[in-house]
Protein backbone atom coordinates (compact mmCIF):
# COMPACT_ATOMS: atom_id res chain seq x y z
CA UNK A 1 0.00 0.00 0.00
CA UNK A 2 2.89 2.15 0.63
CA UNK A 3 4.58 3.84 -2.25
CA UNK A 4 7.08 6.06 0.17
CA UNK A 5 10.58 5.17 0.41
CA UNK A 6 11.14 4.93 4.49
CA UNK A 7 13.69 8.18 4.61
CA UNK A 8 16.22 7.88 8.17
CA UNK A 9 15.08 11.49 9.94
CA UNK A 10 11.67 11.61 8.37
CA UNK A 11 8.37 11.57 10.16
CA UNK A 12 5.27 9.21 9.28
CA UNK A 13 1.82 8.89 9.99
CA UNK A 14 0.36 5.47 10.27
CA UNK A 15 -3.13 6.09 8.54
CA UNK A 16 -4.66 2.98 9.88
CA UNK A 17 -3.73 3.34 13.89
CA UNK A 18 -3.22 6.91 13.98
CA UNK A 19 0.58 6.42 15.22
CA UNK A 20 3.05 9.30 14.42
CA UNK A 21 6.72 7.74 14.49
CA UNK A 22 10.42 9.10 13.25
CA UNK A 23 12.70 6.40 10.82
CA UNK A 24 15.87 6.15 13.48
CA UNK A 25 17.44 3.28 10.89
CA UNK A 26 17.08 2.00 7.44
CA UNK A 27 19.44 -0.99 7.34
CA UNK A 28 18.59 -2.06 3.14
CA UNK A 29 21.23 -4.91 3.69
CA UNK A 30 18.79 -6.80 6.38
CA UNK A 31 15.97 -5.16 4.83
CA UNK A 32 15.23 -3.77 8.42
CA UNK A 33 13.51 -0.39 9.64
CA UNK A 34 14.26 0.87 13.28
CA UNK A 35 11.90 3.60 14.34
CA UNK A 36 10.63 5.66 16.82
CA UNK A 37 7.22 6.46 18.05
CA UNK A 38 5.44 9.45 19.31
CA UNK A 39 5.22 7.67 22.78
CA UNK A 40 9.31 7.12 22.84
CA UNK A 41 8.95 3.64 22.01
CA UNK A 42 10.75 2.08 19.52
CA UNK A 43 10.44 -1.11 17.18
CA UNK A 44 11.45 -2.22 14.08
CA UNK A 45 10.06 -4.02 11.27
CA UNK A 46 11.10 -5.31 7.51
CA UNK A 47 10.80 -3.98 4.47
CA UNK A 48 7.65 -6.00 3.19
CA UNK A 49 5.70 -5.32 6.26
CA UNK A 50 6.88 -1.37 5.50
CA UNK A 51 5.47 -1.48 1.89
CA UNK A 52 1.84 -3.03 3.37
CA UNK A 53 1.89 0.60 6.02
CA UNK A 54 -1.15 3.13 4.98
CA UNK A 55 1.80 5.81 5.64
CA UNK A 56 1.39 9.59 5.07
CA UNK A 57 4.43 11.66 5.45
CA UNK A 58 4.38 14.03 8.53
CA UNK A 59 6.33 17.35 9.65
CA UNK A 60 8.20 16.74 13.10
CA UNK A 61 5.88 16.92 15.84
CA UNK A 62 6.28 20.39 17.55
CA UNK A 63 4.83 18.72 20.85
CA UNK A 64 8.58 17.15 22.37
CA UNK A 65 6.18 15.73 25.57
CA UNK A 66 5.25 12.97 23.61
CA UNK A 67 7.89 10.15 25.17
CA UNK A 68 7.64 11.39 28.80
CA UNK A 69 4.59 10.04 31.23
CA UNK A 70 2.17 11.71 32.19
CA UNK A 71 3.52 15.81 31.79
CA UNK A 72 0.29 18.17 31.88
CA UNK A 73 1.12 21.58 29.98
CA UNK A 74 1.16 23.39 33.05
CA UNK A 75 3.20 20.82 34.35
CA UNK A 76 6.12 22.59 32.14
CA UNK A 77 7.85 25.73 33.45
CA UNK A 78 9.78 27.03 30.75
CA UNK A 79 12.72 30.03 31.14
CA UNK A 80 15.79 30.79 29.73
CA UNK A 81 18.51 29.51 32.55
CA UNK A 82 19.87 32.95 34.25
CA UNK A 83 17.35 35.16 32.13
CA UNK A 84 15.13 37.36 34.48
CA UNK A 85 11.41 37.85 33.58
CA UNK A 86 10.64 40.00 30.41
CA UNK A 87 14.94 39.55 29.60
CA UNK A 88 15.36 38.44 26.27
CA UNK A 89 18.95 38.72 25.82
CA UNK A 90 21.96 37.97 28.43
CA UNK A 91 23.68 40.88 29.86
CA UNK A 92 26.83 42.05 30.55
CA UNK A 93 25.68 41.48 34.13
CA UNK A 94 24.60 37.39 33.46
CA UNK A 95 28.45 36.58 33.51
CA UNK A 96 30.61 36.40 36.64
CA UNK A 97 33.98 38.26 36.31
CA UNK A 98 36.90 37.06 37.77
CA UNK A 99 37.04 36.84 41.33
CA UNK A 100 33.18 37.68 41.68
CA UNK A 101 32.26 33.54 40.82
CA UNK A 102 30.94 33.51 45.19
CA UNK A 103 28.80 36.72 44.60
CA UNK A 104 27.15 35.86 41.14
CA UNK A 105 26.45 31.91 42.78
CA UNK A 106 24.72 33.82 45.66
CA UNK A 107 22.60 35.96 43.76
CA UNK A 108 21.24 33.27 41.93
CA UNK A 109 20.30 30.62 44.85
Amino acid sequence: MSDLEPIEGNWYLDLDTGQKFEVLVVDDQAGIIEMQYFDGSVDQMDLDAWQEMNLEPIEEPEDWTGPLDDVEPGDIEYSEMGLEEGEEEWSEDSFPTEGDEDTFHEERE
